[in-house]
Parts: structure tokens; C-alpha cells; sequence
């Protein structure tokens, strides 16, 4: 006790605004406490480990096109998070939920949106729409200033590098077969980056309705 019946304490408000070091390693001790109380709950909730009715891995070709569309960078215009508000559902559709993205390593949600929402893109134009798309974007939406990845139909999938890719998914739960890796290589075999990419943009979002 000091003089004025008050307790002095080894953490006192004085020494913790006067030392950076020490304010420093509380923040973030504090951050580190709160991100695990809400973080570490969702690893056991179903609503978020689980995937939803309808929900299967990535075949060979659309893993091909999703290896693509992140070596391409889409992720820096494209989001694939629609969120529960009116205008984001009247747009895009049913709000993305967890358990459409479980066997998404990593997922694409995003928080950035320069051109539309991808996430329910799947079914929504033809396999021929998105070739032009992707070979001239201005062929179809005058206005847009998305660049043309007309070099995609011309360069090939690398077919010897599915099966790798598959295993290692498997190792992190996505319940791919023996079956499904072996023939991934011929399922591939032949295609273009074009091909490959369209399959992935036609799938996504089609699960939930």
C-alpha cells in the first residue's frame, strides 16, 4: 500500500503507457485471446466443417480451372462472398454460406468487389459466352475494362500435375478417390487453360439454390 491506502500493483496504467514494449506485447496478447474466442468455436460447428447437400470435390478439370483463375489473379476484381443483404441477393442470388466452401483450399470470398461476384456464376451464361468473354471482355460488355486472357485457349493443362495436386488436397480432407486421382491425368489430357477455367466458372455456386 502507498501513502494514499492505494495498492500498487506490478502493472500499474503508469507503466504500461510509459513502456512501448510492454503496451505492445499486451495488445497483442489481447488480440491473440479474442481472435481464438471467436475463432475456435466455428472448427466445431457443422454449419462451417460441414458441406452442404449437393456439395462435391472438384473434378480434375475444374481443379485445373481453379488453379488457373489464381495464377491468373481474378481474385483481385472477383470476389466469391455474396452477403445476407437485400441488394447483394437481388444481384447475385443466395447469400454464400461455409459449408459451400469446404473443399476450397484456400477459399475465395474476398472482401474487394471491382467486377461482379462470381460465386453463383455457375449455369448463369453458356460455355461459348465465357470463351468470348475471356478472349475479348468488350465483346460483350462494351464498358468493361477487364483484361483479355485470349492466351488461354492456346497453352495446354498440365495433366502430370493433377494427381499430385488431388493428393495433397486429400490430405487435408477432400475426400478424393484412389479412383478419381488415377484418372485425372486423362480426364485433363488435351485441354486447354481456356477449357479447364470455363469448367470451374460453371460450377461455382450451383449447389445451393
Amino acid at each position: 500500500m502507498n501513502d494514499n491506502n492505494t495498492p500498487v500493483t506490478g502493472f500499474s496504467h503508469e507503466k504500461i503507457e510509459t513502456n512501448n514494449f510492454l503496451m505492445i506485447v499486451l495488445i497483442l496478447l489481447v488480440i491473440a485471446i479474442g481472435g481464438l474466442v471467436e475463432i475456435v468455436p466455428l472448427f466445431f460447428q457443422k454449419s462451417t466443417t460441414e458441406p452442404i447437400p449437393g456439395i462435391k470435390p472438384y473434378t480434375a478439370l475444374q481443379l485445373a480451372g481453379r488453379d488457373i483463375y489464381l495464377r491468373e489473379g481474378c481474385y483481385n476484381c472477383h470476389s466469391q462472398m455474396i452477403r445476407p443483404f437485400r441488394a447483394e441477393t437481388l444481384r447475385y442470388g443466395h447469400y454464400s454460406v461455409a459449408g459451400e466452401f469446404v473443399y476450397d483450399h484456400p477459399f475465395q470470398w474476398g472482401s474487394k468487389r471491382t467486377g461482379p461476384d462470381l460465386h453463383r456464376v455457375g449455369g448463369k451464361y453458356s460455355d461459348e459466352w465465357h470463351r468470348i468473354h475471356l478472349n475479348n471482355p468488350r465483346d460483350l460488355v462494351p464498358e468493361s475494362n477487364m483484361p483479355a486472357y485470349s492466351w488461354l485457349d492456346k497453352a495446354t493443362v498440365d495433366a502430370a500435375g493433377m494427381a499430385p495436386r488431388m493428393k495433397a488436397l486429400r490430405r487435408v480432407g477432400v475426400p478424393y478417390t484412389d479412383a478419381e486421382i488415377a484418372k485425372a491425368a486423362e480426364e485433363v489430357k488435351g485441354k486447354t487453360d481456356m477449357d479447364a477455367l470455363v469448367a470451374y466458372l460453371q460450377v461455382l455456386g450451383r449447389a445451393l439454390k
